[in-house]
């Protein structure tokens, strides 16, 4: 009886230890998205010391994205579901470019596609057409505004090696303009 108890004991306390455990359905590591952000913050705040970056306002939102506005515009707010019509240009940390939907800032940055078509880049807000940091990003700024949006790696590429030119948990800088919205 005593040896019985003890079993189910022992057998209980390692489902409840299994289980408390976070677990990924597709084996392998679990990303660890509030680790990354609090990194993230450290080495943002470290950047905004030292970064000229010219501004109206900041707006540092409880996401740990930064929204930094340097031409406000006349428009509105969008909300989800909207269509964001914008110019961006994406870069490292150290202002490396790793992306843009200009032909010109690709050309000058050796990043130039002669298979892509470089056009304004458009996506609902809400929706799975950009990085979940555009998102937070453009619902802070009014339809028409100029700014730079720094996010943070688990609000971007996370800690994926896909995506040329972005080492795994990059921080990155987007300078943007919000061209419009329907």
């Amino acid at each position: 009886m005593k040896k019985r108890n003890i079993l189910i004991l022992l057998l209980l306390g390692l489902v409840s230890i299994w289980s408390c455990t976070p677990t990924n359905p597709f084996g392998g590591p679990v990303y660890d998205f509030s680790g990354n952000l609090k990194r993230d913050s450290v080495i943002i705040a470290d950047f905004l010391k030292t970064a000229p970056i010219d501004s109206l306002y900041r707006i540092h939102d409880p996401s740990g994205v930064v929204i930094i506005v340097q031409e406000e515009g006349a428009g509105i707010k969008p909300s989800v579901g909207n269509l964001i019509y914008c110019n961006y240009t994406g870069k490292l940390l150290d202002g490396v470019v790793f992306d843009t939907n200009s032909e010109s800032v690709a050309r000058e940055n050796n990043i130039f596609d002669q298979t892509r078509l470089y056009r304004i880049f458009q996506f609902s807000l809400g929706g799975s057409e950009a990085i979940r940091g555009f998102d937070v990003g453009f619902r802070n700024l009014k339809s028409g505004s100029k700014g730079v949006l720094i996010i943070p790696s688990p609000w971007a590429y996370q800690d994926r090696t896909t995506v040329e030119r972005v080492p795994a948990n990059s921080v990155l800088v987007f300078d943007v303009e919000f061209l419009g919205l329907d």
